[in-house]
C-alpha cells in the first residue's frame, strides 16, 4: 500500500514498511481512500489541463487569440468549466481506465505539435502551377524545345 512516488503527498503521512504492516484494518481502508482520491484528483487535473490546452490550440487556429497564455488561465480557473470537465475525466476513467494513459499521451504529444499552417511548397518560377515549363521561358537556344 506504500505509493512509489510522493507517499506523503498522496496519503498526508510518511509511513515505513513496519509501520504499514502494524496498520489496523480501518487504518489500511483510511489511508487507501486518501490514496484513491489523491489519484483520482491528479488524473481529473491531467485530463483537464490537456483537453483545455487542445481546446485552445483548436481555438487559436481557427482566430487570432490575443494572450494565449491568459486565456488558457482563465478557462483553468473557471468554476463551472472545471466541475464539467472534471465530470466528464471521471465518466472517462470509469468507462475506459486502460485506455486513458493512451489517450493522455496523444493528448500530450498533440501539445508539443505545431499546427501553424506549413507554408506551400514555391515552384520554379518558369513553370505553372502543375509544374510544367511556361512556353519560352525554360527554352535554351539550339535546344528542341527551342526550335
Amino acid at each position: 500500500m506504500v505509493p512509489q512516488s510522493g507517499p506523503k503527498e498522496a496519503i498526508g503521512v510518511q509511513l515505513t514498511h513496519e509501520q504499514v504492516k502494524r496498520l489496523s484494518d480501518k487504518e489500511v481502508e483510511k489511508f487507501t481512500k486518501r490514496y484513491e482520491t489523491y489519484v483520482s484528483s491528479k488524473t481529473t487535473e491531467s485530463l483537464i489541463d490537456s483537453f483545455i490546452f487542445l481546446a485552445t490550440k483548436a481555438v487559436g487556429m481557427t482566430v487570432k487569440i490575443k494572450d494565449i497564455d491568459a486565456y488558457q488561465k482563465e478557462l483553468r480557473n473557471d468554476y463551472i468549466l472545471n466541475k464539467e470537465l472534471s465530470n466528464l475525466a471521471g465518466n472517462l476513467a470509469l468507462k475506459c481506465g486502460r485506455f486513458l494513459a493512451a489517450a493522455n499521451a496523444v493528448f500530450i504529444t498533440t501539445k508539443h505539435v505545431d499546427f501553424s499552417p506549413q507554408l506551400p511548397e514555391q515552384s520554379h518560377p518558369s513553370r505553372d502551377e502543375n509544374g510544367y515549363p511556361l512556353v519560352g521561358v525554360d527554352e535554351v537556344p539550339g535546344s528542341a524545345t527551342a526550335e
